[in-house]
C-alpha cells in the first residue's frame, strides 16, 4: 500500500490552522481539519475538507482523532501542531493558574499528540511533523515572557524529535513567523489595555498602545506583519518537501530578527530589544 498522506491540523477555526487546512486540501492530500468546537469547521467541511472534533488538552478526543484517521488511510501522514492558547502580562503578574493551562495546550498536548501519531509514521515508514513555533520561541520581549515560555520548549524537544525519528523517514520542521494579523493577535491586544490594579498599569498601556500600533500597521514591525495564509504557504512546503528543513523563518522581519538573534551578544541583543519593543 503507498503511505498515507492524510493530513491533521490542529485548531483550524481560525487563523494560520485554518489557512493551512486550505492550502493543504488544494495540494491534494486527504486533510482533516479539527478544533474544539466543530462548529467553527462548517466552513471548511462545505469546501470538501474532513473534519473532526480534537482537544489537545482532552486525552480521549485525540487518541479518538487519531484512531480515526488511521482507520480511513492506515495512518496520519502529516500533523500540523497549529493549536495554542495566550498568556498576556509581566512575569509578576500572571497568575500560576493562567500558565497552567497554556503549557497543558502549547506544549503537552503537542507532545501528547506527537507520541500518538509516530508508531503509525513508523510502521509506514514516512511522515512530516509540523509545528507552528514563533520567532519569539527563539527570544523574548517584556509582557509575554511566560507565553513565550511555552514556545521555548518547541524548539528545543524539536531538536532531539527530528534525530530520533529520522531513522524512520519522519521529518520534523518548525514554523517560525513573526508578527501575524490573526483574531490571536487582536485578542492580545485587549489583553493588555486596563489593568488598574497593576504597578505595571503604565506599561500595559503603552504596550496596548504599541500592539494597536503594530496591527494597523503604523510601525515597520505592522508592515511586514504576514498573513495566514502566506504562513500557510510555508506549512505546505514543510509538509510535501522531500528534504524539509528543521526550521523555516516566515518573512523578512523573522529572518532579520533570528539573523540578529545569531550575531550579537547578549547585551547588544538586550539593548536591540528594549528599541524595539514597549517595557516598564
Amino acid at each position: 500500500m503507498a503511505a498515507s498522506r492524510a493530513a491533521l491540523v490542529t485548531g483550524c477555526s481560525t487563523g494560520i490552522g485554518r489557512a493551512a487546512a486550505l492550502r493543504l486540501h488544494a495540494a491534494g492530500l486527504p486533510v482533516h481539519a479539527t478544533a474544539r468546537d466543530p462548529g467553527t469547521l462548517d466552513a471548511l467541511t462545505a469546501q470538501g475538507i474532513h473534519t473532526l472534533r480534537l482537544d489537545v488538552t482532552d486525552e480521549e478526543s485525540m487518541v479518538t482523532a487519531v484512531k480515526r484517521i488511521t482507520e480511513d488511510h492506515g495512518a496520519v501522514g502529516v500533523l500540523v501542531n497549529n493549536a495554542g492558547s495566550a498568556v498576556h502580562g509581566t512575569v509578576e503578574d500572571v497568575p500560576l493558574d493562567t500558565v497552567r493551562p497554556a503549557l497543558e495546550t502549547n506544549v503537552f498536548g503537542q507532545i501528547r499528540l506527537i507520541q500518538l501519531v509516530l508508531p503509525g509514521m513508523r510502521a509506514q515508514h514516512t511522515g512530516r511533523i509540523v509545528k507552528i513555533s514563533s520567532i519569539l520561541g527563539r527570544f523574548s520581549p517584556p509582557g509575554g515572557g511566560l507565553y513565550h515560555a511555552t514556545k521555548h520548549p518547541l524548539e528545543a524537544y524539536a531538536d532531539t524529535l527530528h534525530v530520533e525519528v529520522a531513522p524512520f523517514d519522519v521529518r520534523v520542521s518548525l514554523i517560525e513567523p513573526a508578527t501575524v494579523r490573526t483574531q490571536f493577535f487582536t485578542t492580545a491586544i485587549a489583553q493588555f489595555a486596563g489593568r488598574s490594579d497593576s504597578a505595571y498599569q503604565a506599561f500595559y498601556d503603552k504596550l496596548a498602545a504599541w500592539a494597536i500600533d503594530v496591527h494597523e500597521g503604523r510601525t515597520a514591525a505592522g508592515q511586514l506583519a504576514l498573513t495566514s495564509e502566506a504562513v500557510a504557504r510555508v506549512v505546505e512546503r514543510a509538509a510535501v518537501s522531500r528534504r524539509p528543513r528543521a526550521r523555516y523563518p516566515v518573512g523578512l522581519l523573522a529572518r532579520g530578527a533570528l539573523g540578529l538573534r545569531r550575531a550579537l551578544p547578549d547585551a547588544a541583543f538586550d539593548k536591540f530589544v528594549a528599541r524595539q519593543f514597549p517595557a516598564p
